[in-house]
């Protein structure tokens, strides 16, 4: 009887120990596929990195849209910039939608990014996803629109009041008297209020004078081409004498242009765009636009990524200028921008490889 209890309990206290081993065994397990399958330690020896071994930056890019030509060119060129540099770039399009945009800052934060780099759907809105990534200690750029009212680290972009300025010069190149309609962006986009702000000290002599007048002047939300062909076609309908158009992008200069090609008096009004799209530089060489602002977006990406990088080792900017964004005074990184003619489109954007010449003669 003795001999029975003994070896009931020997097995007991076998199944005990396996029970404990099994338990050890699967916390070791688990432990080494988490550590496997996390992507901030994927390559880097389960999470510990070689001597001379430094982990991947990881950059979270919010773009507020795609619609335009232009932001799919800076998304390419970004993409490309990041992994030439060994970081990791996470992007995100917000399609015009604001809590959509926060909810994919939220996720970039989730995803540990170590920077991040918003194109601000609207200007005051973007705010909350600025704030949300500093509460978290996330450096944050503003790229190319500035993000109003709140501390964001850098704003890269062109010099928008010149954009304004140059836009204005160049109607005043061939229409120094006569009717002026004016098609601006979305009011929420800061970028619209600084070119206005440069083609109104342009214009203003003008206007003073009566040379020039300003037969409507509008503003098309999210950038709408729709928009901008419905205010050309109203304006004529009108049997309003429409000299010069300006446009707050090239895709705005597009619906224009076909709201002329309707009335079949593209000849005779000069519209001036800005970005340099395929589309607006094969009308320069058509005749049917008269010029463009040319803005190098591959030394924007460049920068920007630079900065990113840098702003994440804590290391001089090394900017000079500042813009005040309505509560701080923002490092503020600056690229002048060019008009774009007929007879310069070849010494600028085809020399740049903006462009391939072919695409643009369509040859």
């Amino acid at each position: 009887m003795g001999e029975v209890f003994i070896l009931i309990k020997n097995n007991k206290f076998k199944i005990a120990i396996i029970t404990i081993l099994t338990i050890v065994l699967s916390v070791l397990i688990f432990n080494v596929i988490r550590d496997l399958t996390n992507p901030r330690t994927l390559g880097s020896n389960n999470g510990k990195l070689e001597a001379g071994e430094t982990q991947k930056i990881k950059i979270g890019f919010s773009l507020g849209t795609l619609k335009e030509e232009r932001w799919i060119k800076d998304r390419d060129i970004l993409m490309a910039k990041a992994r030439d540099m060994g970081a990791e770039i996470i992007v995100q399009n917000a399609n015009n939608d604001d809590l959509d945009q926060l909810k994919q800052v939220k996720y970039f934060l989730e995803q540990e990014i170590d920077v991040l780099i918003i194109v601000p759907n609207d200007y005051y809105k973007s705010a909350e996803a600025v704030d949300l990534a500093k509460r978290q200690g996330v450096p944050v750029i503003s790229y190319d629109r500035l993000v109003l009212n709140t501390n964001v680290d850098l704003y890269v972009s062109f010099d928008n009041v010149k954009v304004g300025e140059l836009m204005a010069s160049a109607v005043l190149e061939k229409v120094q008297q006569g009717n002026l309609l004016i098609i601006n962006g979305a009011k929420n986009d800061n970028n619209t209020t600084m070119i206005k702000e440069g083609y109104d000290k342009i214009l203003k002599p003008y206007l003073v004078d009566g040379k020039i007048n300003i037969v409507g002047e509008e503003w098309a939300a999210n950038w709408l081409k729709e928009y901008a062909f419905s205010v050309v076609d109203r304006v004529v309908q009108k049997d309003t004498k429409i000299d010069a158009i300006i446009a707050g992008n090239d895709s705005l200069a597009e619906g224009a242009i076909e709201a002329l090609s309707e009335h079949r008096i593209t000849d005779k009004v000069i519209v001036i765009g800005q970005d340099a799209d395929l589309g607006a530089c094969q009308r320069i060489v058509d005749g049917t636009q008269f010029a463009t602002i040319y803005k190098p977006i591959e030394r924007l990406a460049d920068a920007t990524v630079e900065m990113a990088i840098k702003l994440v080792e804590k290391k001089p900017l090394n900017t000079n200028e500042t813009i005040y964004n309505g509560k701080y005074n923002v490092p503020y990184y600056v690229i002048d921008p060019t008009t774009v003619k007929k007879n310069n489109i070849d010494s600028t954007i085809v020399r740049d490889g903006f462009h391939m010449k072919d695409d643009i003669y369509r040859k």
